[in-house]
């Protein structure tokens, strides 16, 4: 029981950022912007990094918020670093773009525009990660209409 509290409070928390006093979510959200930078170069690590994120994300959320005893416990940041890294996937790298991308997932995340504010009020791991999967898919919505045009009015992202 001990290990599977610990596996649930590492992974749930993504590796104790979670922990963090001050806006967990936010630095959660840097986390898998970190994380991004590492991996961004190789899109099968990416994908497959994403995939295992979400995978474990929705095994274990809904038991680590058990253990928290909350419906979605702040300290729980793994459903963050997913959303994020959902938000940059198959987009060029530009700083201008990933920073865009930072400002606008967590708007999304705190305003929760539908269908992500129906998540939200789900109960386990479908509610705690439904919310940050929608926020991450309309952030990369919104990336690739602001890289078309950014290209139609002549600036040329990835340089």
């Amino acid at each position: 029981m001990a290990l599977r509290n610990f596996l649930l409070n590492l992974t749930g928390t993504f590796f104790y950022i979670g922990y963090l006093p001050f806006i967990p979510g936010t630095f959660g959200s840097l986390a898998g912007l970190i994380l991004y930078f590492y991996i961004k170069n190789n899109i099968f690590l990416y994908i497959g990094v994403i995939l295992a994120l979400l995978i474990i994300g929705f095994l274990f959320c809904g038991a680590a918020a058990k253990l928290f005893q909350k419906k979605d416990p702040r300290q729980i940041v793994i459903d963050e670093a997913a959303g994020m890294l959902l938000s940059f996937a198959f987009l060029p790298f530009d700083l201008r773009l990933i920073i865009a991308g930072f400002f606008v997932f967590r708007l999304l995340d705190t305003l929760k525009p539908y269908p992500a504010s129906r998540f939200d009020k789900l109960d386990g791991s479908i509610g705690i990660m439904g919310d940050d999967i929608i926020a991450g898919i309309y952030t990369n919505i919104v990336l690739q209409v602001l890289l078309r045009l950014l290209s139609i009015i002549g600036h040329r992202p990835g340089l």
